[in-house]
C-alpha cells in the first residue's frame, strides 16, 4: 500500500488542579477555542470541546504521528501559559493525569452530544462520578486510591 488511512478518534477528558471550579463561564469558550487552534497547530482535528468549571472533554481526530500523551501535553502547557498570561490567573493549573478513550466513527455523532451537553449532566453527577463510570464502561482497570 502507498499511502496510510486512518480513522482513529480520542474523547480526551482532564481536570483542573485539585478539581478546583477555576474556568470561569466568562473565559470558558475562548478556553475551548483556544485549545481547538493548538490541535490545529498540532495537526490534529476538534471535533467538540466542552466541559465545566472543573475539567474539559475533547474529542479529536489524530494522525499517525500523534502520540496521545504528547497531544495532551501540548494542550495543557500551553493553555496553561495562556491563563497565566491573559486571563492573569498564575495559580491555574491542569491534574497530571488524564484520561484517554478510543471512539469509533459510529460513536462520533453520541460522542460529541455528550461533551455538548456536559452543564446539564453535571447538574445530576460529579466530575469524580462521570469519570468513574467512563473507566468502568471502558474497561479500564484502576485504583481508586490514586485516582484523585
Amino acid at each position: 500500500m502507498s499511502s496510510t488511512h486512518l480513522s482513529l478518534y480520542y474523547h480526551i477528558v482532564f481536570s483542573t488542579k485539585n478539581r478546583l471550579a477555576c474556568i470561569d463561564e466568562s473565559w470558558q469558550e475562548r478556553l475551548h477555542c483556544y485549545l481547538g487552534g493548538i490541535l490545529r497547530g498540532l495537526k490534529g482535528v476538534s471535533e467538540g470541546i466542552g466541559g465545566t468549571a472543573d475539567h474539559v472533554h475533547i474529542v479529536a481526530s489524530l494522525g499517525a504521528v500523534h502520540r496521545l500523551a504528547d497531544v495532551v501535553r501540548d494542550l495543557k502547557s500551553s493553555f496553561c501559559k495562556w491563563v497565566h498570561e491573559e486571563i492573569l490567573n498564575p495559580r491555574f493549573g491542569w491534574q497530571d493525569g488524564y484520561g484517554g478513550f478510543s471512539v469509533g466513527r459510529s460513536q462520533l455523532d453520541s460522542v460529541k452530544g455528550y461533551i455538548r451537553g456536559q452543564k446539564e449532566h453535571h447538574r445530576k453527577k460529579t466530575f469524580q462520578e462521570e469519570y468513574l463510570e467512563l473507566l468502568r464502561e471502558s474497561g479500564i482497570e484502576f485504583d481508586e486510591r490514586f485516582l484523585w
